[in-house]
């Protein structure tokens, strides 16, 4: 119990300490709810180091994330349900690796918590978010960036070659998807996703993409069971943190807060910019994002007296980490919303001209 105390007296002290914190885990929510309403990302690439920015150690922001995630995502796969767009089938045996991945996640992430710290379980979680984002980013600006030259895109054929030693027996046959699927693959990326979504709380990056060119699961229904699969996942990441004492409620209410009223704005956005800008803003930002942590790294390691390096210097480091994020951030969702309301208002001045006079416009 003493220890649990003391992990939630992090969070009380960090608000005690600076009240506007709260204000700015709000904004975080709002900046990930609107990317991930535009994006079709839970925006956790940002909302996870943005916490970690501001002081919350890396194991308790990705809990609040995934705690955060279980909500939004049991409304999204409701819609896609609705729409017959997901696999349930394939979803349950993806689910069943994914708690394992999970499970494994919450025990290498409390080790780190427990024996190195608050700077050893940051550092852990930014290392990891350096790597798998930075690989992930990168191949999304370079599939961005072929769109943009009218040069098709898609699984490289050495991808699908590999792709194809490694479908081993016995297959399984889903009706939805209308797709066989080797069990043991099915088993290995399932694993995959929920560690990477136990570890940093970002599953759906390779989820979806593994669902479309490793299964040949159509795009619609692979985003549908992705949906269907992260309400369990943040379920079940958020049992597991919780009772190990990482879940402070506050930070996901107010995570919460600003990402409900983000997530619609985000929607709305999708309709209005073309999906090759979207697929561009995404990249961009994920990049942005790994820049960030690289940045707060030498704090970390100072902490842990890895390195040697002056306070001033780390300080410099941690405030050009809040710089990169924080106005990335803001800038994408300033763009997001000048779209939203600059075709809102054109739509009205449209109605203005054309509609019968004496109707009013609501």
């Amino acid at each position: 119990m003493h220890e649990v105390i003391d992990k939630v007296a992090i969070v009380t002290q960090i608000f005690n300490n600076h009240p506007w914190y709260m204000l700015a885990v709000i904004l975080l929510g709002f900046m990930g709810g609107t990317l991930s309403g535009f994006i079709g990302s839970g925006g956790a690439f940002l909302m996870t180091p943005g916490m970690m920015n501001l002081g919350v150690p890396g194991i308790m922001a990705v809990a609040a994330n995934i705690t955060h995630k279980f909500g939004k995502a049991m409304m999204g796969q409701k819609k896609h349900g609705e729409m017959g767009h997901v696999d349930r089938k394939l979803g349950i045996i993806l689910l069943v690796a994914a708690l394992a991945g999970i499970r494994t996640a919450v025990v290498v992430n409390a080790w780190f918590f427990k024996h190195l710290g608050k700077a050893g379980s940051s550092l852990y979680v930014s290392a990891f978010f350096i790597v798998t984002l930075s690989i992930i980013g990168l191949f999304m600006l370079k599939d961005a960036l072929k769109a943009a030259r009218g040069i098709s895109t898609g699984p490289s054929q050495a991808l699908l070659n590999l792709v194809k030693k490694f479908q081993i027996r016995p297959f399984v046959y889903f009706k939805v998807a209308n797709v066989h699927i080797s069990l043991p693959v099915m088993i290995f990326i399932g694993f995959c996703i929920g560690y990477m979504a136990g570890t940093i709380g970002v599953g759906g990056f390779i989820g979806v993409p593994a669902m479309i060119y490793v299964f040949g699961v159509p795009t619609v229904v692979a985003a549908g069971t992705e949906l269907f699969l992260a309400m369990f996942m943040g379920a079940f990441g958020a049992l597991n943190y919780g009772l190990g004492g990482y879940v402070d409620l506050r930070l996901t209410l107010l995570l919460y807060a600003g990402s409900l009223v983000g997530i619609f704005f985000g929607a709305v956005g999708t309709k209005l910019v073309k999906e090759l800008y979207i697929r561009l803003v995404t990249a961009i930002l994920i990049l942005l994002c790994v820049v960030s942590r690289a940045l707060a790294l030498p704090k970390y390691l100072l902490k842990l007296q890895w390195i040697t390096m002056s306070q001033h210097s780390a300080n410099l480091f941690e405030l050009g980490s809040k710089l990169v994020l924080f106005s990335s951030g803001i800038i994408a969702t300033s763009i997001i919303l000048y779209l939203v309301f600059r075709a809102y208002f054109q739509e009205r001045s449209l109605y203005r001209q054309y509609i019968p006079k004496g109707i009013k416009i609501a």
